[in-house]
């Protein structure tokens, strides 16, 4: 059966109520009627027993006829009104057989006594007091019989009284019941609910035992905790698998730093491959690790370091032909795998199940998409591996790969200095003493030609040119052990200028000036060098060719730095040039190309020379520096 709606609830009970609070004023005010009509008649039939008397005093007065029918007629209103009634005043007898039965034996002796008191011959005193004293008594009796109607009417309007307290009373307990039953009790549960919700309790609930509209809202209530439950619990699960997710990635990323820490702290290739065998091992909780590197053409694998690997199972697994065990077999597109060892039956893989190995982890080693090694975890238990430690392996053998790379690149970068620095040493000795020995080679020849023809004096002058050029090559040689012996400093080139100065004039003699200003970032220790050398070959040409007294050496830093050597000597005619002699212009320009730099040289016949080196926005040393013309 379907249940009433709250409002319908309500709207009954307070018709009910409605309905008795109107009955019960409605009969209260019947009852009220009466008395008062019933009051009325009674002070009426009141003033009829004095109206008795009036006429009995003027009978024995002996008034004028006029008189006593003015006082009959009287009377005769009165019988009338209490006959008819009188809506207006109100004024009407409650009639019942006793009042209408009094009433008649009134109305009986008016009429009998009506004609005596109209009469010629007025009534003797005494017959006249006998006869409104006996209709005195039927006024009376009529007036008792109206009072006890009355007095049964007073009895019913004080019951109806007390039962309308009682109905106010008992309105109001209902009231205070149904308020209580059907508003206050659902409010407080649906509060109490809502605290709990609020103090995040969303397992609660509010019970639901009507269909009315707070039953609807309880309804509406749990439907939205246990949605906020469900979401909340959600929720919570989301930020547990996201905390997990992120602690995994920080343990991941830790991990990530302290190998790649270690791989760059390390010097060899053996102290790189066993300590990222031990890490490695330790990280994946593995039984045993071995790294394996391939050969060009991945045939063979070679075992560059293990930890906990079996000292047998290393022995025979040193060199490892491609394909002879699961170890090795790998493809172009291989991935990180696992193999089960118990289900392999290649009999190296019966050596790993002898040692109670039972999975394989295979890591392919990748550089640039080529396939240069592989990362071996044993384990004495089944394992599987999640998505995030497929990753982190991958990872980490990314980082093995270019580590191992950086130290190939490092030895081949050791290895092109050492060609470099002796390139350099052979051109130097190229453009400076060997010209100065074949310049001597062919003093020589000319002395030895002179001696021959018996002339002495080509014999003196070749003797003084050979002198000469010893003593040149003795300079060159000199100079060259201090450009090698001089060094730069990684980040201020200011030091070693400083230096070159100092052996400069400890060489020559003359004094040197340094001048440094402005603000500029470090120029890199190889743009460093080239600097330098330029400078030193600038130093080089002036004590060969200059004459000069004093040399400076001015250095400007900046967005493009700039180097300035300035003497005082006898300079040269910029139309003619310095002459082909001059091969150090042709090394500075070639350092300077290296580093993109321009060389540039301002001179006049005895006005000295300045030899300008200004460098690019970020300069750097390579075969990619694009070609740069000297400016003379």
């Amino acid at each position: 059966m379907q249940q009433s709606s709250l409002s319908t609830k309500l709207i009954r009970i307070g018709s009910a109520l409605l309905v008795v609070a109107l009955a019960s004023i409605g009969l209260t005010l019947w009852v009220t009627w009466q008395l008062e009509g019933g009051a009325a008649a009674v002070n009426e039939a009141g003033r009829m027993r004095m109206q008795t008397w009036r006429l009995a005093s003027a009978v024995q007065a002996e008034r004028s006829p006029q008189d006593v029918q003015g006082l009959v007629e009287q009377f005769d209103q009165s019988l009338t009104l209490l006959r008819t009634g009188d809506a207006a005043r109100p004024l009407f007898v409650p009639w019942d057989d006793a009042s209408r039965q009094q009433f008649a034996r009134v109305q009986a002796l008016w009429q009998a006594q009506r004609a005596q008191w109209l009469a010629d011959r007025p009534l003797q005193p005494q017959p006249a007091i006998d006869a409104a004293s006996v209709f005195v008594d039927a006024i009376d009796r009529f007036v008792m019989v109206l009072e006890k109607q009355l007095s049964r009417f007073t009895a019913i309007l004080n019951l109806f009284q007390f039962l309308m307290m009682a109905l106010a009373i008992g309105g109001a307990v209902v009231m205070l019941y149904t308020g209580y039953l059907y508003v206050i009790n659902p409010l407080a549960n649906l509060r109490q609910g809502l605290r709990k919700v609020e103090a995040g309790d969303f397992g609660a609930r509010i019970e639901v035992d009507s269909e009315d509209e707070f039953g609807q809202v309880a309804t509406g209530f749990n439907v939205m905790a246990t949605k906020l439950q469900s979401l909340y619990e959600g929720l919570e699960a989301q930020v547990q698998a996201k905390t997990q997710r992120i602690e995994a990635q920080r343990a991941r990323i830790e991990t990530l730093y302290d190998v790649s820490a270690f791989l760059a702290g390390a010097n060899s290739i053996q102290e790189m491959s066993k300590g990222f065998a031990q890490r490695i091992r330790v990280v994946m909780k593995a039984d045993a690790v071995a790294v394996r590197w391939s050969d060009e053409i991945n045939q063979r694998y070679l075992m560059l370091a293990s930890d906990c690997f079996p000292q047998d199972m290393v022995e025979q697994e040193r060199s490892l032909l491609a394909g002879a065990c699961a170890c090795g077999s790998l493809t172009a597109d291989a991935r990180t795998r696992v193999i089960p060892i118990s289900n392999h039956e290649a009999a190296p893989m019966r050596q790993c199940v002898r040692a109670g190995y039972e999975s394989l982890v295979s890591v392919p080693i990748r550089l640039q998409q080529r396939l240069i090694g592989e990362i071996d975890l044993f384990f004495r238990t089944s394992v599987t591996l999640r998505s995030d430690e497929v990753e982190l392996l991958d990872a980490l053998a990314s980082h093995l790969a270019s580590a191992l790379e950086g130290l190939r690149a490092a030895a081949l970068e050791r290895e092109a200095a050492v060609a470099e620095e002796r390139t350099l040493l052979a051109r130097e000795l190229h453009d400076s003493i060997a010209q100065s020995l074949a310049f001597l080679k062919i003093q020589v020849k000319l002395m030895r030609s002179a001696t021959h023809k018996g002339q002495p004096e080509q014999v003196q002058a070749a003797l003084d040119e050979l002198d000469t050029g010893l003593r040149e090559s003795v300079n060159d040689v000199r100079e060259l052990l201090v450009h090698f012996r001089t060094r730069t400093n990684t980040d201020d080139i200011e030091q070693a200028l400083q230096e070159t100065l100092q052996k400069f004039k400890h060489q020559t003699g003359l004094p040197t000036l340094l001048q440094v200003q402005g603000e500029g970032l470090p120029l890199p220790p190889d743009v460093q060098v080239q600097v330098l050398h330029v400078v030193q070959e600038a130093l080089s040409n002036v004590r060969k060719h200059a004459q000069a007294s004093h040399v400076s050496l001015e250095v400007t830093k900046g967005e493009h730095w700039m180097f300035v050597v300035r003497d005082n000597g006898v300079g040269f005619d910029p139309a003619t040039g310095p002459g082909e002699s001059h091969v150090g212009l042709k090394i500075m320009h070639e350092r300077a190309q290296q580093i993109g730099a321009k060389v540039r040289l301002e001179s006049a016949p005895g006005q000295g020379c300045v030899v300008l080196l200004t460098l690019p926005h970020n300069p750097v040393t390579g075969g990619s520096v694009a070609t740069v013309g000297l400016n003379l």
